[in-house]
């Protein structure tokens, strides 16, 4: 088992993900407690993540009823948990450029899809990350929407 990482590696590490994955494991759970999982492309603006998927489907009307989301990126020993608020948009809400940046980091345009979609921003407000039980400790990296220092 390697060393653990230090915290700003760590931190260094999540951002990355952010920037550079394009599908996230998106966890959801209905008013009455039946989880849904599914994955998701998205976009990492440094601030939020935009997701676009099926208004009646069952992790837009999840999302929607909520108004919070798990997310998770990586693989089980490598893994960023990310939880935040979700804040929903009609397709047509947002900017083009912001929309055109979706369509060009994740090779699928929703505006153009058949059926109602709707953007969904998740605003981490916690982000964890470990890779192996000896990055347990100190694996949280954000906490009220807040980076935490080292």
């Amino acid at each position: 088992m390697a060393e653990p990482r230090p915290h700003d590696l760590r931190r260094h590490d999540a951002e990355r993900r952010l920037a550079d994955d394009v599908d996230v494991w998106v966890a959801t759970a209905s008013p009455d407690g039946v989880p849904h999982l599914i994955p998701l492309s998205f976009d990492w603006d440094g601030e939020s993540l935009l997701l676009a998927t099926p208004t009646g489907s069952p992790t837009g009307r999840n999302l929607a009823a909520t108004g919070t989301a798990r997310l998770a990126l990586g693989h089980t020993r490598d893994v960023c948990l990310i939880e935040g608020a979700v804040e929903i948009l009609a397709i047509d809400a947002l900017p083009d450029g912001r929309a055109d940046r979706f369509t060009e980091r994740t090779g699928f345009d929703p505006r153009t899809s058949t059926g109602s979609y709707s953007w969904f921003r998740v605003t981490p407000r916690r982000i964890r990350a470990w890779r192996e039980s000896n990055e347990l400790a100190g694996r949280d990296l954000m906490h009220d929407g807040h980076w935490l220092d080292s």
